[in-house]
């Protein structure tokens, strides 16, 4: 009898985080975005903190072109950071003109703890980790986001433009082919470590995930820091 096919890393990470990544489907602030009932001040200040995590995440991707292996690894992070710095926060500010944000208030914005949190933990892990965690620890948020993207664009867009508009641009074919790009390089990589390697991979991946549900849930409930002098 032929023995199985083993199972891609990245697809064994997946596995492992299922029950964190169903539940950010299932979120109202997503599925809000899908049927285009998504309050707007709720999108508004996801928008705002999305804005900030963005320009942390292009400094992780920075921090991966740097402890790439190889030249054309080096050459894909570095489009990958012109992409994020550009697209993506291009959509993010023609948004903020559409809901009535200056720009001057971006500049000016706080980073929530959950924010705060996810950002330190990626950038922590990028500058001490090795480059598996690296990778482990930047897949969830392009790859998820594909994910939704792809599955709420499937069910068909909302009437809402905005949002119309958020979902094409993560169900894109440009975007994913750089997540199914991430995800063969993180298969390629951690295909040469040892089982502890892959464990921290694991360890971080999930870690990740769970920040991901938690920035939706951040959304959500406009989370703060807590109050003083009560």
């Amino acid at each position: 009898m032929d023995s199985q096919p083993t199972a891609k890393l990245s697809d064994q990470l997946r596995v492992d985080a299922a029950e964190i990544w169903e539940a950010q489907h299932n979120h109202p602030f997503v599925r809000g975005i899908g049927d285009g009932t998504l309050d707007k001040e709720l999108f508004r200040f996801w928008i705002r903190q999305d804005y900030l995590f963005l320009i942390e995440y292009s400094r992780l991707l920075a921090i991966a072109t740097a402890r790439a292996p190889d030249l054309e690894t080096m050459a894909q992070f570095a489009n990958l950071v012109h992409e994020t710095l550009h697209q993506e926060m291009s959509l993010h500010r023609s948004y903020c003109a559409d809901l009535g944000i200056e720009p001057a208030d971006l500049e000016r914005e706080r980073m929530a703890p959950t924010t705060r949190g996810y950002t330190d933990f990626m950038l922590r892990t990028a500058t001490i980790g090795d480059f598996g965690e690296l990778l482990a620890a930047l897949l969830p948020c392009m790859w998820g986001f594909s994910e939704i993207g792809r599955a709420l664009a499937e069910r068909g867009l909302p009437a809402d433009e905005g949002y119309a508009r958020w979902i094409d641009m993560y169900a894109s074919d440009e975007f994913t082919e750089f997540v199914e790009w991430l995800r063969a390089l993180t298969d390629r990589v951690g295909d040469e470590l040892p089982d502890s390697g892959k464990e921290r991979m694991r360890e971080v991946f999930r870690t990740s995930s769970t920040y991901e549900l938690a920035f939706w849930e951040m959304a959500w409930t406009r989370e703060d820091w807590p109050r003083l002098g009560r």
